[in-house]
Order: C-alpha cells, then structure tokens, then sequence
C-alpha cells in the first residue's frame, strides 16, 4: 500500500480540526468536567502520548481509590508477570484484602480468549465474586464485548480496551475516565442488569427484555450513554444503533472514524448495512468521511466493501498497520482497536464496539456520545497523528491485500 500526500482539512480551526499533532494544546486546555480521555500508545513506535494519561495509570489510581466497591464487566481476561496489567491485578488484590467487594462479571466465550492462571487469580482475590454469562442466553446471539469498570458508584472508565495485558502496552486503545454522577449510575444500572442476567439464567429463568424506543432529541444533551443491545438497556440509557445514524444524518463537514474492523456483514456474513447506509447517505450530502480501520480488517469478506467505500467521493479509507515490537512477534497485538468518530469537530464517540453486524445490534457494547469541541479536538488529534503519519497507507483499490493472520508471526 501506498501513502499518497496528504490532503488537508478545508474547514480549519474553526471547525475544530487540527491538521497537526504538533499544534496541539497543553491537556489543561481540553478539560471538560467529569471525563477525562485515556489512551494507549503502542510501545516502540513514532506516536506519542499528546498528553494523554496511559489506562495503567489510570485504573491503578481508581482502584486504589475504591472504598466499598468495585464492578468490572469484560470480554475476556489474560495477563503476564510483570506486566501492567499485571499490577493493575496487584491493586485488585490490595483492594479486596482491604475489604472492598469486588464483582467480576465476564462474557462465557471469553474463556477461550483468557488465560487460565488470570482466571484463577482473579479468584482467588479476597471480596471477589467472579460469575461469567453466555450474552447469547440473553440476546439471542451476541457477546459481552463491553469493557467497563465502575468504582463505588461514583466513577467508571468506559473504553476499546480489553482486560488484557497486550491492550495496556501494545495496542493502539482510546478510553474515558467518567466522574459525571449520573452517566456513571447508567453504567452501574448497565452491570447490574448484567449481573442479574446471570443469576436468572443460573436459576433457569428468562431474562425480560423491552421494547426500546429512540428519538434524536436524546442525544442533544452534553454527554449521553448509549448501549446495545437496545432490548437489554436499562432506563435512560439510549439505544447506540439508532444514535450512531442519527449522529451521522447530522454531519454537515467532516467525520473522522478509527474502528478496528468496519464492514456491512454479521459475524455469520449476513449483510448488516445500517452503518454503511449512513456513512453513504453522509458523503452524498458532501460531508467528507476519513474512515481508518486496522490491516486485521483486510479480510477476503471485507476489502471489497473497504473499496466500494473508497472509490466515492468525499470518503478516503486507509489503513493502519502497527509495525511488530523489537522484542519479536506477540500474537494478537500490535494492532489498532480504538472506537471512536468526531462529527464537525463538536461531536465526540467513544465506546467498545466495531463497525461491524453483531456488534451494535445484538452484543453488550456500551459508547459515550459528548457535544463538546475541546473532547472532539482531542480526539481529532489522535486520528490525525495516526492519520497523517508513517504507520497509515491509501487502501489500494486496485489490488487485493493478503489477508491478516494476527495470531501467527
């Protein structure tokens, strides 16, 4: 793949954009109350921190913090000795010896994604109850793929990254560290449905669902929570399908997007186009669509409609490919696995889900939508670090990329 010359924004600082990392602001100057942005930079790469605090840091401090409780809901759990996460799970064990009641709730099929011994620690932690749940038994079909905390009621952390050590250093993550009161008592809401969930299917009772119902009028506030899937969100928590289209349908300029995976297929192939219709929709209307996705997505299924994206006007799709760590080959790793899109440099999402079927529609994910121009700049950045450095290239429409294989060297 090749790196074409770049092609700067026409909008300006006006609309929030920032066309080089290098201009960006000290940290103080993106404060906005109660959110705080959480990034992982790679380990041995050319991108940098913008002056964003690591999650390592920042779950270490938060757990230390916590006095009664602590709530963890994950996709799956693997560490290694000496680790980050490997300390992070050092501050958990503190944190029950000092008699915190910790929950831990987990997708079933992540057992096959975790590591045996970090399931057995985090067992053997004082306080801990660890319970796992088949999210399929609830939705039909889907998983957890949520990755959330939240810390005595009274602050969570929301973000791409999975309770895994590789996320915490060696993969491209974006979070958020919530001190909003009441987003953070809908994510508390989010893990006790969750929780019960589980309890009713070990006791071989139905879990009840709901009708969901949506109107864009909910997304005019400051900061909403949405989640999916919408039958299985608990009250004041909005639908993040209907939101994701309904953000984009208002898209006047510029939307930026990194996603790990994007394509209108399920993860049985069944065509899944909502999101594609969308993004579509937005670049006939002549708002531009910067859309990076991670060398994992260049499957045989999914180039073909990366490159029916990237010949329209108005949308340019490239991918990013983290080079591999000096110390030699780690399977699953080195990636990009960030969620997150900007809207007109005012509009800010950042959550846990693909762009893909089965994600949005019938899997636990949980995303924060914020209207604020300091939070959307920030993250502009990011996309524009990425965007316009060494690691990103033009997705070639006229050949086929060989497909990724990110468990073997």
């Amino acid at each position: 793949m090749r790196l074409p010359v770049a092609r700067l924004p026409r909008l300006g600082l006006a609309a929030g954009l920032l066309l080089f990392p290098s201009t960006v602001p000290a940290a103080a100057d993106f404060a906005i109350p109660g959110f705080e942005l959480v990034h992982t930079v790679p380990v041995a790469t050319d991108l940098k921190s913008l002056d964003i605090r690591d999650p390592a840091a920042v779950w270490c401090e938060m757990i230390d913090g916590a006095r009664k409780t602590i709530d963890l809901e994950q996709f799956y759990a693997t560490s290694m000795p000496g680790t980050a996460l490997d300390r992070v799970i050092g501050r958990l064990e503190a944190a029950g010896a000092r008699g915190v009641h910790i929950r831990f709730l987990m997708e079933k099929k992540g057992e096959r994604m975790s590591d045996a011994e970090t399931l057995a620690r985090l067992k053997r932690i004082p306080n801990l109850t660890f319970r796992e749940l088949a999210f399929s038994d609830v939705s039909g079909d889907g998983i957890i793929h949520a990755k959330f905390f939240v810390v005595d009621g009274r602050a969570a952390f929301v973000g791409s990254q999975n309770f895994d050590w590789r996320a915490l250093e060696h993969i491209d993550e974006t979070g958020l560290k919530i001190d909003q009161p009441a987003m953070v008592a809908k994510l508390a809401r989010i893990f006790a449905h969750d929780w019960q969930a589980q309890a009713l299917i070990a006791a071989g009772r139905k879990v009840p669902r709901h009708k969901s119902t949506f109107t864009p009028a909910q997304l005019d506030g400051p900061a909403t929570l949405v989640a999916s899937p919408a039958a299985d969100d608990p009250e004041g928590v909005v639908d993040s399908e209907q939101a994701l289209v309904s953000l984009l349908a208002r898209a006047q300029h510029l939307v930026r997007v990194t996603v790990m995976d994007y394509a209108p297929l399920g993860q049985r192939k069944q065509y899944y186009d909502v999101i594609d219709r969308a993004l579509r929709a937005a670049a006939r209307r002549g708002v531009k669509i910067e859309l990076m996705v991670a060398n994992w997505n260049l499957t045989a299924e999914k180039q073909p409609y990366l490159k029916s994206l990237a010949v329209l006007p108005n949308i340019e799709v490239r991918v990013v490919t983290i080079p591999q760590a000096p110390s030699g080959f780690i399977a699953f790793a080195r990636v990009v696995h960030t969620k997150t899109m900007t809207i007109d440099g005012c509009i800010a999402w950042i959550g846990t889900s693909n762009w893909e079927g089965g994600y949005l529609d019938n899997s636990r994910n949980v995303e924060v939508v914020l209207r604020s121009e300091p939070m959307a700049r920030k993250l502009d950045a990011l996309h524009q670090q990425l965007w316009l450095g060494p690691y990103a290239a033009a997705l070639d429409v006229r050949t086929n990329d060989p497909p990724p294989h990110p468990g073997q060297p």
